[in-house]
């Protein structure tokens, strides 16, 4: 395949799924907003979430103070934020209109039509009148987006490269809610808090499970209170939960697999050693060790990875 259009295909699902965690977190932090607590709180958790998206310095250079609905327009509809939701679906759409032949039509018409739509939503309002709705609705093309994918596309190179750009964005992201979100939390895990701090936490980490489908998940597996240690399990360390980092890599490393090439072997290995290390590990190794320190390492590993997976297969590309 030609590394211009794997590159494009990469981008195209990175794009896709970057909207989709864009606006489960700002969905996450509007519905945790409407709950009692001090405005202070509630600036922490607005700016927790443009810390995620490294994005703190850009809004406040253009805005100044965080403020809910400044933050919201920033990361839905400023098409000078390359980050925000508007944003990706357009590089998304303008991905997958580039490589328009190696797509099946009902791929390219979910990509098309979804552009077309956020920007019908925009201009009328919508996004304003009702933002849960909105999320939801991003949300929903996203998956429509995957489940047309993998209904429709032929098992090759051109999906495998889609689904590597999926899982490394996905990766990438869900390390970036739990570090942050996990700092936000001012009680010690496993200290002794007030009845008020543990009724708040419980909404926290009920806000940040369901920010990741995984509320549900969790009852599931856990069949237990809400336990921040077990929550980190969960979106780290468990492959069957499918936003976790080891369900992420085990996708990445079985999508490399099935690309590899002359000189993609020590990609391939780092792929394969951070997928090792998140399969044997353990929680309570991690937290004794730090979580930021753990998370910040993880970053700039699946980073590395996607400037090898650039090197070895795609255009070079400084996005």
């Amino acid at each position: 395949m030609l590394s211009r259009t794997a590159d494009h295909l990469f981008w195209m699902s990175r794009y896709t799924e970057r909207a989709e965690n864009t606006a489960r977190m700002l969905d996450v932090n509007y519905q945790t907003a409407l709950l009692p607590q001090s405005e202070a709180v509630a600036q922490m958790g607005w700016q927790g979430l443009l810390s995620i998206s490294e994005l703190l310095p850009t809004y406040k250079e253009r805005h100044g103070e965080v403020a809910a609905r400044e933050v919201m327009d920033f990361m839905v509809k400023d098409e000078s934020n390359p980050s925000s939701i508007v944003s990706c679906l357009s590089a998304a759409r303008e991905n997958a209109r580039a490589v328009r032949g190696t797509l099946t039509t009902e791929v390219w018409e979910t990509q098309n039509q979804t552009w077309l739509e956020v920007k019908r939503m925009i201009k009328s309002g919508e996004f304003e009148r009702d933002p849960a709705l909105f999320f939801e609705w991003v949300k929903f093309r996203s998956h429509l987006s995957r489940g047309v994918t993998v209904g429709t596309m032929l098992m090759d190179e051109a999906l495998y490269f889609m689904r590597l750009g999926t899982f490394l964005e996905r990766a990438d992201n869900t390390a970036r809610l739990v570090d942050v979100k996990f700092h936000a939390v001012q009680s010690d895990f496993f200290g002794t808090a007030s009845e008020k701090d543990q009724e708040y936490d419980f909404y926290h980490w009920s806000a940040i499970l369901r920010s990741v489908s995984g509320f549900e998940v969790y009852r599931k597996v856990y069949r237990d209170v809400i336990k921040p240690e077990r929550v980190a399990e969960l979106l780290i360390l468990r492959p069957d939960m499918p936003r976790s980092l080891h369900a992420s890599l085990n996708e990445v490393v079985s999508n490399l697999s099935m690309v590899a090439n002359d000189q993609s072997g020590e990609t391939h290995r780092r792929a394969g050693k951070l997928c090792a290390e998140l399969k044997f590990g353990r929680i309570d190794e991690i937290l004794a060790t730090g979580l930021h320190a753990y998370l910040t390492q993880f970053l700039d590993r699946v980073n590395d990875l996607g400037a090898h997976i650039s090197r070895d297969f795609l255009v070079p590309s400084s996005t």
